[in-house]
């Protein structure tokens, strides 16, 4: 660079992870609604504080951004397994109602979902999330089964539908928010069905 290079601020260059990720999401995401085909936008930099040649290059397509807002999220909230088939389910659950109140991720889903069905790029990474997300919750469930915890027979890919849905559903298509009573309610109900060493649980915990 030569002397009289003007030379990039420290956030051009360095922007801090949870920031950027935070004040960034809501405005690309409303963005991408409107037909959005980058994130090189005014509007998506001033939000973010970040400069716009920085936000190109870490993130060239909307997809990018929401994939590594999503990402984040589900890697932080992954959780270590304990082996009590409820108390792991539970943490899993509430990692999941945390990520749909959260307005950065829960409006990345929304995006997601609606621009999965007519975009080839936002249905990729959808399908990407969903495994990525449903990962823990699936080895516990296997785990479980291996145990002797759940039935044999159990389908794993139902129960994920089970436990999950009724989340994804009252937030994004109801538009409802809902409260750890309503989740702890899902998952009792899916055990008091599935698996009769755990009967339905009373109290908070």
């Amino acid at each position: 660079m030569s002397p009289s290079s003007p030379k990039s601020s420290p956030t051009e260059e360095t922007p801090q992870p949870d920031r950027w990720r935070t004040s960034t999401v809501p405005s690309i995401a409303d963005r991408t609604r409107r037909g959005l085909e980058s994130t090189n936008d005014p509007a998506v930099a001033a939000r973010s504080g970040i400069g716009r040649a920085t936000l190109y290059r870490l993130w060239p397509e909307p997809t990018d951004l929401v994939r590594a807002t999503l990402t984040r999220h589900i890697t932080l909230a992954r959780p270590e397994p304990t082996g009590d088939l409820r108390a792991d389910l539970l943490t899993e659950l509430t990692a999941t109602h945390a990520m749909l109140h959260e307005p950065a991720t829960e409006q990345g889903m929304r995006v997601m979902i609606e621009r999965a069905a007519v975009e080839p790029k936002f249905a990729e990474v959808k399908e990407a999330l969903y495994r990525s997300g449903t990962r823990a919750a699936r080895t516990t469930l296997t785990e479980a089964v291996a145990r002797g915890d759940l039935p044999a027979e159990l389908d794993v890919d139902l129960a994920i539908d089970q436990l999950h849905g009724p989340l994804f559903f009252r937030r994004l298509a109801a538009n409802r928010t809902f409260d750890l009573d309503y989740v702890r309610a899902v998952l009792d109900d899916f055990l008091r069905i599935h698996s009769p060493k755990h009967p339905r649980q009373q109290g908070t915990s």
